[in-house]
């Protein structure tokens, strides 16, 4: 936020002051995770009067941490902005960074929904005026989605702390101490509905691949990298937090199993159908977000006992976060230097971009589940947590014993070969062939952009290879 106002407000020179923001917030988040443990990890912080309670005891805030400030480090380092537009440009990421840090790291439940609107407006000002087609339309659809859904959410927050306390901490220890909670069932509908319309939680998703697809790069990277997560993030705390209540959401579950197989299995059948690279990657990642519906509905079903469920699900977030702004950072790159994203006018890119078309094939690889990259550890848990509960003694029973999470999640492995579908036929379709009128017009990836793509790539292997890494913060 520092370094916003400076770019903005003090006239500092926007692309070196970004990038020293990001070189010294990735410094801080990754001293901050190691730094901090569960003993001493929340702090208060007084700003103009205004107590923000932070903590970072929660491991799933440290996860989100590590992602917001990995991403905001690769966007600002590989994105070039137009010439005129440099402040709004880099403005855009850092605020999209603070407010998903501030969202993430806030204990104070108000707090968490402000610095998530805050870091809503410049994804809608970016969009509106830089971004592609008709820009205006879509920037207002996305408007009227989220901020109906910021609505609906904030009545949930509000009947939620007015009972039990206005702070993740505060709820945990009400609900220890056995204060009863009225109007759960209502509670718990309207943080689905809220929180899943900021996921796009199928039907509430129309407004997101179009979002992702106008939006100029930066803001598609923070937005589907990083602030997408923040429903997802706070569905599984309210879900640690309520302890024995987190029953609240059972009666919403056999609803949510049906939404998040519409995501997985109708919008991946969309997303096979596109002809344009930007909406292919913004249905994706409304897609992928179903498999992470699936870890909190398992959650759920085992009330609230499913430790494959809360690790799959931190492991997914942090790798669709990583792959999806890897894939918009390309995805910019090959707009900019061949003019166009229709996947039919390329071809034979990878003669020209060879760093670009490993990186690409590596991201794209990650996103589908290969082993060794980081999204496959995550997803596999996922899975493993739709059975967590079933036994080989209900082979006996009706339907072989299983119930309804279980099912879901045997008809959501089919997503596995549809993400495999879309995403091996677009690199295909881009990469390979003979080289295109478009694609002899690109000219190579500057050092920057190749070493933000990198550092992306590197963390995907890295997760995919030690995903214990990661889920050592739940020990």
């Amino acid at each position: 936020m520092l370094a916003a106002a400076l770019i903005g407000l003090a006239k500092a020179p926007a692309r070196p002051t970004a990038i020293l923001s990001a070189v010294l917030t990735l410094g801080l988040g990754i001293w901050a995770v190691s730094g901090f443990d569960a003993a001493d990890a929340s702090f208060w912080t007084q700003i103009g009067g205004v107590s923000l309670q932070l903590t970072l005891a929660p491991a799933l805030a440290k996860i989100m941490l590590i992602l917001t400030v990995l991403v905001t480090f690769a966007t600002v380092l590989g994105t070039k902005a137009p010439e005129g537009s440099k402040a709004s440009w880099y403005n855009s990421a850092l605020l999209i960074s603070a407010g998903a840090t501030g969202a993430f790291l806030s204990d104070n439940i108000i707090a968490f929904f402000s610095f998530h609107e805050l870091a809503l407006i410049p994804t809608f000002v970016m969009i509106g005026f830089f971004g592609r087609g008709d820009r205006r339309t879509i920037a207002w659809k996305a408007t009227l989605y989220l901020g109906a859904a910021s609505m609906v959410l904030l009545v949930g927050l509000i009947l939620l702390g007015s009972q039990l306390g206005y702070t993740f901490s505060g709820i945990a220890a009400s609900v220890a101490a056995g204060a009863t909670l009225e109007y759960g069932h209502a509670i718990a509908g309207l943080l689905l509905v809220g929180f899943g319309t900021l996921v796009s939680l199928f039907p509430f998703h129309s407004w997101a691949a179009p979002a992702y697809a106008s939006a100029p790069t930066p803001v598609a990277m923070m937005h589907a990298g990083v602030l997408k997560k923040f429903g997802l993030y706070g569905l599984f705390m309210f879900a640690s937090v309520l302890g024995n209540k987190i029953d609240i959401f059972a009666g919403w579950n056999n609803l949510l199993l049906i939404c998040l197989l519409g995501n997985i299995i109708w919008v991946g059948y969309v997303t096979v159908n596109q002809k344009r690279l930007d909406y292919l990657l913004g249905n994706s990642s409304v897609m992928h977000m179903g498999y992470i519906f699936l870890a909190f509905a398992a959650l759920v079903a085992a009330n609230g006992h499913n430790e494959w469920a809360v690790k799959g699900a931190a492991l997914l977030m942090l790798a669709h976060g990583i792959s999806i702004a890897l894939l918009f950072l390309f995805c910019g790159q090959i707009e900019s230097q061949t003019r166009t994203l229709e996947i039919g006018a390329l071809g034979g890119l990878g003669g020209k971009l060879p760093v670009m078309a490993f990186l690409f094939g590596l991201a794209g690889m990650a996103s589908i589940g290969l082993p060794g990259l980081a999204n496959f550890p995550g997803e596999l848990c996922i899975f493993f947590s739709g059975f967590a509960d079933w036994s080989a003694s209900d082979i006996t029973k009706c339907c072989l014993g299983l119930g309804p999470v279980q099912i879901a999640t045997i008809v959501a492995l089919w997503g596995l070969v549809i993400s495999a579908i879309y995403m091996l036929r677009a690199y295909r379709n881009i990469f390979q062939g003979d080289i295109s009128r478009a694609s002899d017009r690109a000219a190579g990836l500057t050092a920057s952009d190749r070493a933000a793509a990198i550092f992306l790539a590197a963390m995907l292997v890295l997760f995919g290879m030690y995903p214990t890494s990661i889920l050592g913060f739940f020990a």
